[in-house]
């Protein structure tokens, strides 16, 4: 009875403690004013042994360090829009607090000092935008914008890197990376200024190797590119802590704006396009939000609306999401950083719902020329030499195209050849089964026809069908001869002239 007594006592004491408690709260929250402010973080601290911290709790801490790695994959004026963009990405990761030794970017630099730019040592992504080339820094330029540099970067492989400033992805299993990447592509491809092309096999196992590493808590990539969905379409892994998004689905093009004539149109002295649809989305709607509060999948579905042009396909593409889709729950910051001026930014003040206006990726090459032509003094000699390029361009497209089409017709036959090449896989599937193969294919068709060049990109698929029909390099070679034979090989196309795309 004792026992029973003495455990009757310590309940009915305990339950007097909490009601206690209980009370002196009610009386504290009384008090309004700083005293309520005092006690709201006071009681923060208390925890019953049954509480967890709630999940934006956690959610919020301050995660590792954040890393980016900026790539524009071309070079030449006439895409002035892909390093413009970097650049751009850059000034926006800067002020989100990001630390210049924590940010690797490769441009080829010749678009803020180039003859052609009416603004010596700006560059803008945006009609009435400011500088963004200004305190950039030069890690990997001119020669040194390779693949291998990429992914020795990406590694954080100091000794395979070849020239540049040595800045490699040094991450810890704590830390989050944001890889952004624009520039021209094709299906299984991404541009490089210096050949070869990025395969995306290969990317792809770096990738595989950088989680095998441990030496990073997740990843995001965002990719402007056409076809740029082909690069991870039926091969990229969801268990490695990567979440991509690309500009374009696997078949399908991605876009050029804020181009002469259009509505913004650029500054009157600009004859270029500034921008990529896909990219001064993401950009400007991370401009317009406070990214504490924005979440990955939030940007996502903006982007996606924005980047379909109001689901107007003919001028505007599908943004594609790849990888481990439960990243996108997550706040951008964790990857983007934080501006704090954005906490005074009114709601929704990122919903960008104007058409825009475009010119295809492929296109913006002949655009730009056009634009040059007709500012020209017509009859000069300038004049005749810029149309004399652009027929040089119109030719050896059609070269490229016909080369393709006689090499379907030479391993097919005449009616099923153009069906053949041009065949689309099942979504989900690869675009090829053998990637070794693709890429022999390609050197193969290089040296028989000449340059694919960024236009010919677009073939790639008919590369990777030839492989997957079980083509031999030997047959491939015959049919390449017998296409291009007589044709001049190994010539420089105009594209690559200092004043040209």
């Amino acid at each position: 009875m004792a026992v029973q007594h003495q455990s009757k006592l310590m309940i009915s004491n305990y339950t007097v403690s909490w009601i206690s408690l209980f009370l002196f709260v009610l009386l504290i929250q009384a008090i309004g004013g700083g005293r309520a402010a005092r006690l709201e973080r006071w009681d923060s601290g208390i925890r019953l042994p049954s509480e967890k911290d709630k999940p934006e709790d956690v959610h919020h801490k301050e995660p590792g360090t954040r890393w980016a790695v900026l790539v524009a994959g071309s070079n030449g004026y006439g895409n002035y829009r892909h390093q413009a963009d970097i650049c751009h990405a850059y000034q926006l990761l800067k002020k989100g607090g990001l630390k210049e030794e924590n940010i690797v970017v490769f441009m080829y630099d010749d678009i803020a000092k180039h003859l052609m730019n009416p603004r010596p040592g700006v560059i803008i992504n945006h009609p009435q935008g400011g500088d963004v080339y200004a305190g950039v820094p030069k890690d990997y330029t001119g020669e040194q914008v390779t693949a291998a540099n990429l992914y020795a970067v990406l590694l954080g492989d100091k000794k395979a890197v070849k020239g540049g400033s040595g800045k490699v992805v040094d991450s810890k299993p704590n830390d989050r990376i944001f890889l952004y990447y624009s520039d021209h592509g094709g299906p299984g491809v991404l541009g490089m200024p210096n050949m070869p092309f990025l395969y995306a096999m290969d990317f792809i196992e770096v990738l595989k190797k950088k989680h095998a590493s441990g030496s990073y808590k997740e990843m995001v990539i965002y990719i402007e590119a056409c076809e740029s969905g082909s690069i991870f379409e039926g091969i990229m892994p969801k268990d490695l802590n990567i979440y991509v998004t690309t500009a374009s689905n696997a078949q399908e093009n991605s876009f050029g704006t804020y181009c002469p004539g259009m509505d913004p149109p650029p500054p009157p002295e600009y004859i270029t396009c500034l921008g990529d649809l896909y990219s001064v989305s993401w950009m400007e709607d991370s401009e317009r939000h406070n990214l504490k509060k924005e979440t990955i999948e939030q940007q996502y579905l903006v982007v996606k609306q924005r980047t379909s042009n109001s689901n107007n396909y003919d001028v505007g593409s599908h943004v594609m999401e790849y990888g481990s889709k439960n990243i996108t729950q997550e706040k951008l910051y964790l990857y983007l950083g934080f501006d704090p001026a954005s906490v005074n930014l009114p709601p929704n003040n990122g919903q960008l719902e104007k058409p825009m206006e475009v010119v295809n990726q492929r296109d913006a090459e002949i655009f730009y020329m056009w634009q040059m032509y007709k500012r020209s003094e017509h009859g000069s000699g300038k004049s005749r030499e810029i149309l004399n390029e652009i027929k040089e361009t119109m030719r050896h497209r059609t070269h490229l195209d016909a080369s393709i089409q006689f090499i379907g017709t030479f391993l097919y036959g005449p009616g099923k050849g153009p069906s053949t090449l041009n065949s689309v896989r099942a979504l989900g599937q690869p675009l090829v089964d053998d990637w070794g193969c693709l890429k022999s294919m390609v050197r193969v068709f290089e040296t028989h026809c000449g340059s694919l060049t960024q236009y010919g990109m677009k073939h790639m698929r008919a590369f990777a069908n030839i492989c997957n029909s079980g083509v031999s390099e030997a047959e491939m070679a015959e049919a390449c001869s017998a296409a291009c034979n007589g044709h001049e090989v190994g010539q420089l196309h105009p594209s690559n002239k200092g004043y040209s795309a």
